[in-house]
């Protein structure tokens, strides 16, 4: 504030021509215009440059006239503290003079302003203030004069918000107020405000002005709590960075989970998802909190699946929200079948993705199928003595494996590589005729082919032998036993292997033996069927014979020894 001083302070202003004064009227007053402080002294010089002057004087309330006959006058107060002071300085000329009396009166402004301003609240001294609730803050200025050049100043913080002016016509001092209304929000907690009051007395006085104390206002507002009903955190974050109670004076926090109490400055995850409450203060709302976190895909690394039947290929994934999942196999999306088939065995690459981030998992996809129909097998027809190469081949999952029916001889030989198995038949023989089976076999099925060997030059044969390859056995004698075998030293080559003695008679087995008392008609044949040659057969040269009892002498007696192996009476 700038404060006068405690002398007198005149301010030198310009010659003044009164509203109405004759223009001619040959008054100068020094200075014109005053602004003094009360209690202060003052002096204004009244002269004139023409001659002719029969009085010159000051008329004030104060003291009616001052008069002199001298070219000029001056009029000085030690203390000035008339606030209706009326103050004009005249000029009576001689007969002779040109210009008429005349009075001119100087511009005069006495003040007084105060030391300090105060300023008050509605709120009371605490400053305390409720949000959205319009409070008052008055100004006051005690004993301020002329009001009417008083103005009051509102500023929040350091930012000017309103204006206060006075129009009061009153000289005399004056106890004034300047009120200001204020509706504060929450951010105004902690804001100052504050009052100056300002004189403005123009170019010939001071520019005073004072500034009232600061008055910090204290905002009580909420608790606010500061989210929607739901709440999307990021797992490893908290509650209270995503839902903040906001309030002043600070509320107490609790949140609540299944009637348990959580702390909300803990980092959540994935398991913590669900309904909370939260209260604060008298208010307590429900929250429904749902934690997004990135996919967790668990797939097998490989995975059997039979072709044509439904698959349950089953990969868990986890994340939120909801993961998208895509396959790709050679970098292309594609869409798994419901049933898989051959062609789409192989490496597939299963994506899980949300807006947080993506995984990824790898699996080996194997499809079985039963052997496909044998190809590259033929019929074939090979010089005897000369080499011959059967192959087959078949396509399934898991490979096939072969193998061969057909009539083992040492100069076969088997081989399987690369998912084809094949005979090499080495210097073919007549026992290398017949039929050539091939089977190709896997978990899921097996299929065959039968092909035909013919080798020219030799002649079929049948592979077995009887022992002995003759039998004469004599009526009600013991003879030995007919075997038949075969030649080949390889078991598995016979399927079968019996006698059949007269077409209605067999044996299970390789021997038979002659039923001397009866087996006069019996014309025995071994039978057998081997792998490859199909059934093949070989007759016993066989004979069952009587000698006579007796013989007698007899003219007439003729002995017909016709029939083989018996002896019957011949009538002549």
């Amino acid at each position: 504030m700038s404060k006068s001083a405690s002398f007198a302070r005149l301010f030198m202003g310009f010659i003044l021509t009164a509203t109405g004064v004759h223009a001619s009227c040959p008054i100068e007053l020094s200075p014109s215009s005053v602004v003094v402080k009360y209690g202060d002294p003052v002096s204004i010089n009244c002269s004139t440059t023409v001659d002719l002057v029969e009085l010159m004087g000051w008329e004030t309330t104060d003291n009616p006239k001052t008069l002199n006959h001298s070219g000029h006058l001056t009029w000085t107060v030690e203390s000035t503290t008339n606030w209706n002071i009326h103050l004009s300085c005249f000029l009576t000329p001689l007969p002779d003079a040109t210009f008429e009396q005349c009075t001119v009166t100087p511009k005069f402004v006495l003040y007084t302003f105060p030391e300090k301003i105060s300023i008050s609240s509605s709120s009371g001294s605490d400053g305390v203030m409720n949000v959205k609730e319009e409070h008052n803050f008055t100004c006051h200025i005690n004993h301020v004069a002329p009001v009417q050049n008083l103005t009051v100043r509102w500023y929040k913080g350091d930012k000017l918000m309103h204006t206060d002016a006075f129009s009061s016509p009153n000289k005399k001092p004056e106890n004034q107020t300047s009120v200001y209304s204020f509706t504060p929000t929450r951010q105004d907690n902690g804001i100052t405000f504050r009052c100056e009051a300002h004189m403005d007395l123009g170019p010939e006085g001071p520019q005073l002005n004072v500034s009232s104390e600061e008055k910090r206002v204290t905002v009580h507002f909420g608790p606010d709590i500061k989210c929607l009903y739901s709440i999307n955190i990021l797992e490893g974050e908290t509650l209270e960075s995503h839902c903040p109670v906001e309030g002043n004076p600070r509320p107490s926090v609790r949140w609540m989970k299944d009637g348990h109490g959580i702390d909300p400055g803990s980092p959540l995850y994935r398991g913590d998802a669900g309904m909370y409450t939260v209260k604060a203060g008298g208010v307590s709302v429900v929250k429904k909190v749902l934690i997004f976190y990135g996919p967790n895909l668990k797939c097998p690394n490989s995975y059997t699946a039979v072709e044509y039947v439904p698959h349950n290929l089953t990969c868990t994934v986890e994340g939120y929200p909801q993961p998208n999942i895509t396959w790709y196999k050679d970098r292309e999306e594609v869409s798994p079948p419901e049933n898989l088939t051959r062609s789409d065995a192989g490496q597939y690459v299963i994506t899980a993705s949300n807006s947080l981030s993506s995984d990824n998992c790898t699996v080996e996809i194997t499809v079985l199928y039963p052997p496909s129909p044998i190809v590259e097998l033929e019929d074939s027809e090979v010089d005897v003595g000369s080499d011959v190469w059967l192959k087959c081949s078949s396509k399934g999952n898991p490979q096939p494996k072969y193998s061969w029916n057909y009539y083992q001889t040492t100069n076969v030989l088997e081989e399987s590589e690369d998912g084809v198995s094949r005979l090499y038949i080495h210097n073919a023989t007549a026992y290398n005729m017949g039929s050539y089976t091939c089977h190709a076999l896997n978990e899921r099925g097996n299929v065959s082919k039968t092909v035909r060997v013919t080798v020219k030059g030799a002649k079929q044969e049948c592979p077995i032998k009887i022992t002995p390859d003759r039998m004469v056995i004599s009526f009600n004698g013991t003879g030995p036993t007919a075997t038949c075998k075969q030649t080949s030293t390889t078991t598995t080559n016979v399927k079968e292997i019996y006698w059949d003695v007269d077409g209605s008679r067999r044996t299970n087995n390789e021997s038979w033996n002659a039923d001397t008392h009866e087996d006069w008609n019996a014309d025995p044949v071994c039978i057998a069927t081997f792998e490859g040659l199909g059934t093949c057969r070989k007759p016993l040269n066989f004979t069952l014979y009587k000698t006579p009892d007796s013989v007698l002498l007899h003219p007439c007696l003729q002995l017909d020894l016709s029939e083989r192996g018996r002896s019957v009476p011949a009538a002549v």
